[in-house]
Formats: structure tokens, sequence, C-alpha cells
């Protein structure tokens, strides 16, 4: 059978995480059997969902380059469809109409919750031939009474579900718009999809949506339930535990193949290996494989990869969303050095590229930070006439790099019989305005002569 997998999010907010890490896995299981991934917006809660969102979602599927093959399908566009099916259930015996009040459902609420019972509808109009279908009421699906609903879930293995548990869950609703249960399984139905994969906060939902199948004849797929992501501190996942959704990891400096490597690995593990290329993580994915066992996001463990990522990444990849954040500084970067100069550099001293672009700043701008303490501390009346005298040497040095500059350094140490500490580290928070650069020579030479000259006068007259 053809493999067809889909993400079906719902467009009342970003995507966040963890729906990137089910986009992923989805995405992994279809191009590992050579077969379609499928985009589907599940908007039928008008009232929530927004075209902004429906953006969002395609713009962070789009950075991550989780491309799919067809879609995206919007469920509000196939609403007569959904009706059909519901038609086709009626016909068929298998839904009925129920026009039982508001006020009765309440009544009959809070009477099992008192009783100590979980609240459901008892079945008031399931056998009921006299409802007007021209007067407000709802359709229900007429659930098995008895038996169970089993299914070995590729991820939790074998769920069962009692047939008891389960009330007759509304269909479509009085507004004649269609209930999420449903609509999923029609869709999955008619886009003849073969794994689901999705949250385990869905498990509920999976039995009702397999007795609808079974009552349309229709083939089920396998289901897969990935456990959720949660914090540090074994709570679920949200905005303080850092970024609220997809993009602002890539406004925050996080490559997407670093997040999606990370993703990979947050509840999927091949013997102790760390990074994945795309074309690994599709050989090597395994549903089975996924832990059962809710995942703990580690930002240390995500900035070590995109770390990783910034180091071994073309530059011509980079460059674009290295470009982005000096924009967001401000930063000009043809004033200063080119960033195939600078990665060599500053990728070590960086795990994110915003990171690295604020650390990158005396480079490219006259106004970057200075540290008040450091000057302090290193520009006294012992360490001017050492300055003085580089000022003097880096005139005439020609050529302007790393190798002349860490000689006239040395030079100027032993004339002033001083250490070189007490020559480089003066020369450095003059430079960048900290204590903290990359090998000072190699910052003065991508710096160059002009601005190594001016900020030296600068910090000497200051």
């Amino acid at each position: 059978m053809n493999t067809r997998t889909r993400f079906a999010p719902s467009p009342t907010g970003l995507l966040h995480v963890g729906g990137a890490r089910t986009a992923l896995y989805s995405y992994l299981v279809a191009r590992q059997h050579q077969g379609q991934f499928i985009l589907r917006i599940e908007d039928t809660d008008r009232e929530r969902s927004t075209q902004a969102s429906v953006d969002a979602i395609l713009v962070a599927m789009n950075w991550l380059g989780l491309e799919y093959d067809e879609g995206p399908f919007y469920q509000t566009q196939r609403f007569d469809r959904y009706r059909e099916v519901a038609e086709q259930l009626l016909q068929a015996g298998k839904a009925y109409r129920c026009d039982c009040s508001k006020e009765r459902l309440e009544t009959l609420r809070q009477q099992q919750m008192n009783q100590q019972q979980k609240p459901r509808y008892d079945g008031h109009c399931r056998n009921r031939n006299d409802v007007n279908p021209k007067a407000a009421h709802v359709i229900r699906f007429k659930n098995p009474e008895t038996g169970a609903v089993s299914w070995n879930d590729l991820v939790k293995g074998t769920i069962t579900f009692q047939n008891t548990e389960l009330d007759d869950l509304i269909i479509i609703r009085s507004d004649q718009a269609p209930t999420y249960n449903f609509t999923v399984v029609i869709d999955d139905y008619d886009m003849k999809i073969t794994q689901v994969v999705r949250g385990d906060d869905h498990v509920n939902n999976t039995p009702r949506q397999i007795n609808i199948l079974e009552a349309l004849g229709a083939p089920l797929p396998q289901y897969a339930h990935v456990p959720i992501i949660l914090g540090a501190d074994g709570k679920r996942l949200s905005k303080r535990h850092g970024a609220e959704g997809v993009m602002e990891y890539r406004d925050q400096g996080y490559l997407p193949d670093a997040l999606l490597n990370y993703l990979f690995r947050l509840g999927f593990a091949h013997q102790d290996q760390e990074i994945f290329s795309r074309d690994e993580m599709i050989t090597l994915f395994d549903l089975h494989k996924v832990s059962g066992s809710p995942a703990i996001f580690n930002l240390e463990k995500l900035n070590w990869l995109n770390q990783h990522y910034i180091k071994t990444t073309p530059i011509e990849t980079l460059r674009p969303q290295l470009l982005w954040q000096f924009e967001q500084l401000g930063l000009d970067p043809n004033n200063g050095p080119s960033f195939d100069a600078l990665l060599p550099i500053m990728a070590e001293r960086a795990h994110t590229l915003k990171e690295l672009a604020k650390k990158s700043i005396y480079f490219y701008s006259d106004t970057y930070p200075r540290d008040a303490a450091a000057y302090q501390k290193h520009i006294t009346a012992e360490t001017i006439p050492a300055l003085q005298a580089l000022h003097t040497a880096f005139a005439q040095l020609e050529p302007f790099d790393a190798a002349h500059i860490h000689s006239s350094i040395q030079d100027v140490a032993t004339k002033l019989n001083l250490g070189m500490g007490k020559v480089g580290m003066p020369l450095r928070v003059i430079l960048t305005g900290s204590t903290q650069s990359p090998a000072i020579d190699v910052t003065a030479e991508l710096l160059g002569k002009t601005k190594v000259l001016a900020r030296i006068n600068q910090g000497i007259s200051s």
C-alpha cells in the first residue's frame, strides 16, 4: 500500500515545537517509504482559527524545509462532504438526530456528577424517529453499545477501550457545522492516510474515530501517538521555558537543520549518534523506536547542536540568516569583515546566529558596548605607553595582517619589559570594549588598520 501521512494543525496559534516534531515524524515516514506527506489545516473552530495562524504555520513549515506533497487542504472548504457522509450514516441507521435541549443535557450532566459518574450522553434520542429534521437538532453517531475498540499503537503498543466508556458523540452541530472527531475521520478516509502520527493527547479520540471508520467500512490507518514534550521542570513545554513558536527559534538565531536534528532526537535514539543529516533521519527513523515516555526539552543540548551547525553549514546557506540578524541590530555587513572571514573566528564563541551577531558588533560599528570595569582595570598610566607604542608600530605596519600584528605586540612588550598580558589585554579592551574576543592579532586584522589606529587614539585620549 502506498504510504500517505499527514500533518494536521489547527490554526489557532503559532506552530510550536511539539507540532513541529509531529510534522517531522510524519514527513520522515512518508519519505522513507517514497510516499506522500500531506498538509491539512483543521480550521473548523471558526471562532479561534485565524488567517494569521494559517500563515504562521505555512511560514514555519517552509523555514523547516518540511515540504508537503499535497495541500494545504482546509476543512472549512469540505463542509458539503462532511454533511454528505453524515446523511449516509443516517440512512444506514448508524447515526440519528437529537433535539435534546441544553437544559436537559446540563441537568443530566449534573446528575451524573452528583452520582460520581462520568458525564456522558444517555442515548435519549437514539431510538426515536420523531425528531423534526427542520427544527434545531444535532446529529449523533450511534456508537456500538457492546464490545471493545483495540488497536496496536506504533508507539504505545496495544490500547483498548470498552465501548461502554464511549457515548454517542455529536458529528454535526445544530448550526450544521461538523465536529472535529468527524471531520478528521472523513479526511483521513478520503485522503487515504495510512499512518496517523499525532500527540498522545489524541489517544481518547482514537476509539471514537475507529468506530466511525468501521461504520463506513473504511480501512483503518495505523496510529502512532507521540508523548508530549516537557520543560526541564517536568511541566508541559510552554512560553516560560523559552520560545513559544517555531519561528521564534529562527528569530533567536537557531538554524532549521539544528532544530530538526534536536526534535528528531527528542524521543528517538540510534545508538549514541547525536548529529543526523536529513538523509540519515529518513533512513534510520522508526516509529516503533520512539519512546513512549514524555521527552524533556533541554535548551543546552539544542545550543550545542546549533553551534555545531553554525560551524559546519556552508556560508552560502548561513549568509541570508546571519544577514537578517545583522539587520535586526542595525549593522551594515559592508562596514566590516566579510562573513567568510568572520565565521571561522566567531563560530566557536556563539551558540546562535543572534549571539554571534551581537558579539561581532565591534567589527561593524564604532558604537559597540564597552565594559567600564575592564577599561578602568586595563587602561592605566602603566599601559598607556604600551598603547602609544603599538599605535606607532601599527601605523608603519605593512601588510597589516595577524602575523605582523603579533610580532609588533611582542616587540612592544619586549622593549617596555612588560608581559604580553600587559600589552595585549589593554589593546583588546580598546578595540572590542571587553576582555573577551578572538585572538587579538586576528581581531585587529579583521578590524583593519584605520579602525585600529582610531580606536587606540580614542582609548588613550579618553
